[in-house]
């Protein structure tokens, strides 16, 4: 009998890479593309991100009809198999826009309320990032472990930040991560930032929120290679993301703390 959560996560890394492939396309003409802003001047949205999310929901629902769905740009659509798939069409729309590189495409299965699998397809890369709960997480097929050897003092640390977070509190967050001899790190996309922890590439990443669709796959990524994380919300309405490896874990903690006490 065939392993529903396979078979997804199988269809998935089809549709993931099919997307990647018209978000490209978008990408090579995107000076063609009428931006809009949604909460704020920085956070924006094009008709990019909505034909991917279209292309991503029509070609699971063909393949998965009773499965749910929740989109960054779409929404919400109840589904009646306990699995839902949790969609960011284009992760990183600002560099999109913008012409630079870091973006992605991120897809992540839900069951029941628990993520099962998830796929990142960062086509100027080149690469995919997957993971299965209990089957570990891959990189282009190969297996991907959190850096044992990593600390505060020897790796760079990803900080996220939107128009949700204090200016105060991020400042604190970068002037507590040097003191302790860390290097901040930002590239625009929380997903590829967080499967960058599971490749061993960042030893961290804390943003004070993100939404579900940003942050659910890549969150499976890291537990699978080993590395740790907080709990995240089950709700629609997202959270605070805290991951690292294990051995940057307490520091990175500790360097949260104290920028809460200072931004106060």
């Amino acid at each position: 009998m065939t392993d529903p959560v396979a078979a997804r996560l199988d269809a998935a890394q089809e549709v993931a890479a099919e997307a990647g492939r018209l978000a490209l396309d978008f990408f090579a003409r995107r000076e063609s593309l009428a931006i809009e802003a949604k909460a704020s001047p920085q956070d924006i949205v094009s008709r990019a991100d909505r034909e991917v999310e279209t292309l991503i929901r029509d070609r699971l629902a063909a393949a998965f009809p009773e499965d749910g769905f929740l989109g960054e740009e779409h929404g919400a659509q109840e589904g009646s198999s306990g699995f839902t798939w949790v969609i960011d069409p284009i992760d990183g729309t600002s560099p999109f826009l913008a012409g630079l590189p870091h973006w992605c495409v991120v897809l992540a299965l839900v069951r029941d309320g628990e993520t099962v699998a998830g796929v990142i397809e960062h086509p100027l890369a080149q690469e995919t990032f997957t993971a299965r709960r209990g089957h570990g997480a891959h990189l282009n097929g190969q297996r991907l472990t959190a850096g044992p050897d990593l600390r505060i003092s020897n790796c760079n640390v990803a900080l996220g930040a939107s128009h949700r977070t204090s200016p105060d509190f991020a400042s604190a967050l970068v002037r507590e991560l040097m003191r302790r001899g860390g290097i901040f790190y930002r590239n625009g996309s929380g997903a590829i930032m967080l499967a960058s922890v599971a490749a061993g590439r960042l030893g961290g990443y804390y943003e004070p929120h993100m939404h579900p669709w940003d942050c659910l796959a890549a969150l499976l990524m890291v537990e699978e290679a080993g590395g740790r994380s907080a709990p995240f919300p089950k709700c629609p309405g997202g959270g605070m993301v805290l991951v690292a490896a294990p051995n940057v874990w307490d520091e990175l903690q500790a360097v949260v703390k104290a920028a809460e006490g200072q931004a106060v």
